[in-house]
């Protein structure tokens, strides 16, 4: 895109805004919409993790100065006065309060004037408690009274706290920002596969080399030997086999020729060809797989707002608590009971800062659903990656679903005389002239096993009835009974071998040769090999299967007979197929619906989860909340049980939060101090608060792991 890069939120996705900066919402970086190739760290990530290490750096001198009375000895008491103490530490914290924090400050400051209370704004008061009171106390120690004052006469200073708790937040921000920068790696090492340049037809025959940017549809484009397909479109000269495992995890590189798609990103090998480019930038299929990833990490699950309704109330009671602590330690508390109520205050807004509790839904869900793109599935949102661990009833279509969507060759029955591979190659031969799909189907099942066909010396086409022609020197008619009858041949005899085939779903092809029978082929659309094994794990985690198609009924109720369906409706309607769904849901089953074609999209869209085969129509990819890319339904099966770990990840992170919170609030206000004299200093607060974000962190990254 042009103009500068669109950066939105990870927790509230609606917020857009171009560059770089912080969430008005919650505080946290944004980060860029649209996921590209880079080099090197993000820009936030580096500026955050500059920021540590120069706090860190300042930090640690301040923490010994400040911890100088513990030291054996205390050589720094005997070395420097207690004022020069206090300066140095001044002087060393000013920065990594004032520009280390920076950041959390102005986050803090937004939040408060926008009334969006969040962790920022905790983290603001608390530094800027503990920073503001040490300052005052270096600089104007005679207005403070004695109550504030320590044993001997002294102001105590914290200015170690702020810069600890400071450090430690910008620690805690930097593991944040690489855990999710690593979410995205995949993404943009697979946005890498495309190649920069390409080589670009000119109208006079020329040829120029044009970056990627440049190319718009319509434009003619060569591919050598080993490059990568540039953008996505269809040959149009030569042929060529390509590496599509990018996309399918097959190994063996798919033959290409005219008229056949080509994917952007996969491997050219041993050809070359010319193709024309259909889309291009944002419109590849590989353009498509980045941002429907990059759509569903930032998409909120519904679970979200559990955790969205306690923090619109968490911040304004922690800060009352905060206040409530400064109050009762002031009036009750032991001598200085004004700095006992400073530091425990400040100690309960540090130990609350709620980035637990933010963390808790998003890494699970950006991890959960990176995991799943590893696996070949694409989410679209969280809602659909929470709502299918629910589902129970998965609604299928047939072709291109259950089915591989396109006619191969399932069986050859030549008549006596002649054998199988005879046969096939004539026949073969003949469709070579063709390009009608049966032909292709004919020609793949050749090559399949090991026949090389030969070129036609005739060639003719008979609009639906078939093909007829001379191949090595013998007239061969491929079609149709009545074609074959037109040419003097009567296929009687092999009449009931074909309605058994057709019994079966298959479409026969009778052949002749110099004028006699010499047998038949059949085609069928073929169940795909992972199909029977995808319905065994489905129905093994007690999901119902229910195929509704448009196909004729005998061919439906034979693949549904041999994948042992519970349901099967055909001859359906788009608006009827969406319909049967609603009836589903009515009766109270939780719906998936499986489909690749236009026809599928109103289902897809009705069911509660629509899922895709990438192998079928961009509108049923955009219809759908999942894609399987590769058109694999145990895809579905994988998805589902990532689906119920996700969801358990994020519960487990949501009760994490939760009792951390619970239990750290009360020891930070000091509530144990009567009984076991055991007060919580705020940096062990800032701690424990990294602690528990990493702790979530921690737990959601546990999802990469998973095995599918």
């Amino acid at each position: 895109m042009n103009g500068e890069a669109v950066y939105t939120c990870p927790m509230h996705p609606e917020v857009r805004q171009p560059g770089a900066g912080a969430c008005p919402e919650c505080g946290m970086a944004l980060e860029p919409l649209v996921v590209k190739p880079q080099s090197g760290a993000e820009p936030e990530l580096r500026e955050m993790r500059r920021r540590f290490w120069i706090s860190l750096a300042f930090t640690l001198p301040t923490f010994v100065l400040a911890m100088s009375e513990l030291i054996p000895g205390q050589p720094l008491q005997h070395t420097l006065t207690t004022a020069l103490l206090a300066w140095l530490q001044f002087a060393l914290a000013t920065p990594v309060v004032l520009w280390g924090g920076a950041v959390f400050f102005q986050r803090g400051w937004a939040s408060i004037r926008s009334r969006k209370l969040n962790m920022f704004t905790l983290i603001a008061i608390g530094t800027g408690a503990a920073y503001g009171y040490s300052v005052l106390g270096v600089l104007l120690p005679s207005i403070f009274p004695p109550s504030f004052r320590a044993e001997g006469g002294e102001v105590q200073l914290y200015f170690e706290a702020a810069a600890v708790i400071t450090t430690l937040v910008l620690l805690g921000q930097v593991l944040e920002l690489r855990a999710r920068s690593e979410t995205q790696g995949a993404l943009q090492k697979l946005l890498e596969l495309a190649p920069r340049t390409t080589t670009r037809l000119t109208a006079d025959g020329g040829e120029q080399q044009v970056s990627l940017e440049q190319v718009r549809p319509g434009d003619r484009l060569r591919v050598r030997p080993g490059e990568k397909v540039p953008v996505d479109g269809r040959v149009v000269e030569g042929s060529s086999a390509i590496d599509e495992s990018m996309l399918t995890g097959e190994p063996i590189p798919v033959e290409k020729t005219p008229g056949q798609p080509v994917t952007g990103a996969t491997l050219n090998g041993r050809g070359t060809f010319v193709m024309r480019a259909e889309r291009v930038g944002a419109d590849t299929l590989l353009a498509q797989i980045v941002r429907m990833v990059g759509e569903a990490q930032r998409s909120r699950a519904p679970i979200q707002r559990v955790a969205d309704a306690v923090a619109v109330y968490f911040v304004p009671a922690v800060v009352g608590v905060s206040i409530a602590t400064f109050g009762v330690w002031a009036l009750l508390g032991p001598a200085p009971s004004m700095s006992y109520g400073i530091v425990n205050a400040v100690a309960v807004l540090i130990i609350a800062c709620p980035c637990a509790l933010g963390l808790a839904t998003p890494m699970s869900i950006m991890v959960g659903t990176g995991r799943a793109a590893r696996a070949g599935v694409l989410f679209r949102n969280a809602e659909a990656l929470e709502t299918l661990e629910q589902v129970d009833t998965l609604v299928v279509d047939k072709t291109g679903t259950l089915t591989e969507g396109r006619p191969s060759l399932v069986a050859v029955r030549p008549s006596p005389g002649w054998s199988e591979s005879e046969l096939l190659s004539l026949a073969a031969g003949l469709e070579r002239g063709s390009e009608h799909p049966l032909a292709g189907a004919i020609l793949a099942g050749a090559q399949g096993r090991g026949i090389t066909p030969k070129e036609p010396d005739e060639f003719e086409s008979i609009t639906g009835q078939g093909v007829v022609g001379r191949v090595e020197g013998r007239q061969v008619v491929l079609g149709s009974r009545k074609l074959l009858q037109d040419h003097g041949v009567d296929p009687q005899s092999l009449l009931e071998t074909a309605e058994t085939l057709r019994a079966e779903g298959a479409t026969v092809i009778f052949v002749a040769i110099d004028n006699a029978l010499a047998g038949l082929i059949a085609l069928a659309d073929r169940i795909k090999d992972t199909t029977p094994a995808a319905l065994a794990l489905l129905r093994a985690a007690g999901v119902r299967i229910v195929m509704l198609t448009g196909d004729h009924r005998t061919t439906a109720e034979r693949v549904g007979r041999e994948l042992d369906l519970d349901w099967v409706e055909a001859e359906l309607l788009p608006d009827e197929k969406a319909r049967r769904v609603k009836e589903l849901q009515a009766a109270g089953a939780v719906v998936a619906m499986a489909g690749d074609g236009i026809n599928d999209a109103p289902a897809l869209a009705q069911a509660q989860v629509g899922i895709a085969m990438g192998t079928g129509t961009d509108v049923a990819m955009e219809t759908a909340g999942v894609t399987l890319v590769k058109g694999d339904l145990r895809g579905i099966a994988r998805a589902r049980a990532l689906s119920g770990r996700t969801m358990r990840n994020i519960r487990q992170n949501l009760f994490f939060a939760f009792v951390y919170n619970a239990l750290g609030v009360p020891v930070a206000a000091g509530v144990l101090y009567p009984l076991t004299g055991l007060l919580l200093n705020p940096m062990l607060a800032s701690a424990a608060m990294t602690l528990s974000s990493l702790s979530v962190i921690g737990n959601a990254l546990r999802l990469r792991d998973v095995e599918l």
